[in-house]
């Protein structure tokens, strides 16, 4: 009997039905939306960053402020934090190591610095991987030209959206075994280091972010980072420190040498004149010494200049007693990472160690799309509230011109319970029939949008928007919050006229005749 004097009021008042479901089925398109669209960028963010390069779970030490994989995630001071080494990290990779939910457990040391190849010049972020592991974890690399770094092996590797975009200035195409070169000024001094080119790769779903990205030895970007290389204490006895204090003076080493030669314009390494020599760390000049037996110089260059050999012998040490800044954690498919984060927080917390998710891991880009879902979500609210305000108004005027309808039920024995269950019948009913319409633009919407193929050129837009072709998904359960978040409005602006309505006395009726 409710139902149908329901149904038999909502058709009566058709202009105040029609109203209130205009207003809230705008805002559930609204709602829906904009969500769809926040929400589509959120999970292209997910894939770009889990699969590519942050993983489900990123370890780190515990500091001042949370880290992404090269700095701090503070804004505008950010440059003031240095990326801290894990100080217990051989012991955190083996109790990781043994979760079965943990699908991969792989190792980076993160650094940055000017890389310098076919007379051009670009800012590079620098990972320090084992090769072998890392690329395992991540199946969003996809390699296109050359081969994947190897572990043990110093080399690196670069996007092909740098390559393209040095090739473009140098006006000479980048080819696999290219001398990339890389220098780094800090607080410690400048280091200069250089590596082969080994490889060429695109990340799936790549950003402008991980565009700038170049995948390294660990040591390499150890060097330039100035990260200390694992090592055993070693003693020196009184004869060996003694013997500090004997030799040359120090005039005498920069003094003209025997046959006349000198230091002078300094020193180059072995590689034919090469300024990185083959190990590819630079020589301190490029002078040379002269002819005449082998001299300070040359045994400086011999030190200095180094070679592959020993590089390669030097990182296949360091992957396992090197300093690393992260410990990064691939998940299997139906683990969640907070309640896996909550398990091991307390042997985290006794290693001084802590957990961040993959927004935090993956820097300003990813916490500006959550920050922007936010004050999106931040405004359907106060655009919401205005809209209960406007329905409320609605509803108490139709409340009033049917006093004598309401007055007569409550005669004839209608009780409090069964007037507020008709009011707010109406008003869901009402506030359901307006979400479902809502979706439905919202849906026709999306489709007019995707099939117009809409191409993002701008970088941050479409880093946000998780892809350079703008294309938002259908979401069943996005949909369904929709429905919900439309019969919430319709109860919200029933509960005053609802109040109102059950203060009518019967008298009412008698006396409106």
């Amino acid at each position: 009997m409710i139902f149908l004097i329901a149904l038999r009021n909502i058709l009566r008042n058709k202009k105040n039905s029609a109203s209130i479901v205009l207003l809230i089925g705008v805002i559930t398109a609204l709602f829906f939306i904009g969500n769809s669209i926040t929400g589509n960028g959120s999970r292209g963010l997910r894939r770009s960053f889990v699969d590519n390069i942050t993983g489900d779970i990123l370890i780190e030490e515990k500091g001042e402020v949370t880290m992404n994989l090269f700095g701090a995630n503070t804004p505008i001071i950010d440059n003031y934090f240095t990326v801290p080494v894990l100080s217990a990290h051989s012991a955190l990779v083996e109790y990781l190591q043994a979760f079965p939910e943990v699908s991969h457990v792989v190792s980076q040391v993160s650094g940055s610095a000017a890389l310098e190849v076919l007379g051009t010049k670009e800012a590079a972020l620098l990972c320090g991987v084992d090769g072998d592991a890392y690329f395992d974890a991540f199946p969003g690399i996809a390699l296109l030209e050359g081969r994947f770094l190897r572990s043990g092996e110093f080399g690196a590797m670069v996007t092909a959206e740098k390559a393209q975009a040095i090739e473009k200035r140098a006006g000479q195409k980048l080819r696999i075994g290219e001398p990339l070169l890389f220098t780094n000024a800090g607080e410690t001094g400048f280091k200069i280091r250089e590596a082969p080119l080994v490889g060429i790769y695109r990340y799936t779903n790549p950003t402008a972010y991980l565009n700038e990205v170049v995948l390294a030895d660990a040591q390499t970007v150890r060097v330039l980072a100035a990260v200390q290389i694992a090592t055993s204490d070693v003693e020196v006895d009184e004869e060996a420190l003694s013997l500090l204090g004997q030799g040359p003076a120090l005039d005498s080493v920069f003094g003209p040498g025997p046959e006349g030669a000198s230091l002078g314009g300094g020193v180059t390494g072995e590689g034919g004149g090469s300024p990185t020599g083959k190990g590819g760390e630079e020589a301190l000049g490029g002078g040379a010494a002269e002819e005449g037996g082998l001299s300070l110089v040359d045994e400086l260059s011999g030190l200095l200049a180094g070679n592959s050999e020993r590089r390669e012998a030097e990182n296949a040490a360091a992957a396992d007693g090197g300093d690393w800044n992260f410990i990064v954690l691939r998940l299997g498919a139906n683990v969640n990472a907070d309640m896996f984060t909550a398990k091991i927080k307390e042997t985290l917390d006794d290693h001084g160690a802590t957990a961040v998710g993959w927004r935090f891991a993956a820097g300003s880009s990813a916490i500006i799309a959550l920050l922007v879902q936010m004050l999106f979500n931040a405004g359907v609210v106060l655009v919401s509230i205005a809209c209960i305000l406007a329905v409320v108004n609605i509803l108490l005027i139709a409340v009033f011109r049917r006093t004598k309808e309401i007055g007569t039920l409550r005669a004839i024995g209608a009780r409090d319970r069964s007037i507020r269950f008709l009011v707010l019948t109406e008003n869901c009913a009402l506030g359901g029939t307006a979400g479902i319409l809502g979706v439905m633009l919202g849906i026709l919407i999306l489709a007019m949008v995707n099939g117009l193929h809409i191409r993002l050129s701008n970088e941050l837009l479409s880093s946000l928007l998780g892809g350079e072709i703008l294309h938002i998904a259908f979401s069943p359960p996005l949909a369904l919050l929709s429905l919900l978040v439309a019969l919430v409005l319709s109860v919200l602006s029933s509960l005053y006229p609802v109040e109102m309505a059950v203060k009518i006395a019967p008298i009412v009726a008698v006396q409106n005749g």
